[in-house]
């Protein structure tokens, strides 16, 4: 399993709500429609600041979500939302275990 992690600085938070309805309603369909996606999570880290952390079965389907979501934020005409390029780390999955998460 490979991750992608983005990491967004200068995000306009005046626009949070609308970037997550728009990530929810356009972005994740066009990811999941990826051979071997495995999973998004989009995080909130405040001042400014998101990240998103993608699964997928192996790196060329990790380099296809990069490719996939810069051309997403242009289509979307969201340059003044994400004004910074993200910082981009891709890796193959060393270790992980998954469970039940209590709120």
């Amino acid at each position: 399993m490979h991750a992608t992690i983005r990491r967004y600085d200068g995000v306009d938070t005046a626009r949070t709500e609308e970037l997550t309805r728009r990530i929810d309603e356009s972005l994740l369909p066009k990811l999941s429609k990826i051979d071997g996606f495995k999973g998004y999570y989009l995080i909130e880290a405040g001042n400014g600041v998101m990240s998103s952390l993608g699964l997928f079965e192996n790196v060329e389907q990790a380099d296809e979500s990069t490719t996939m979501t810069a051309s997403w934020v242009r289509d979307e005409k969201l340059e003044t939302a994400f004004p910074n390029p993200p910082k981009v780390t891709t890796g193959k999955v060393v270790a992980h275990k998954n469970g039940f998460v209590r709120a």
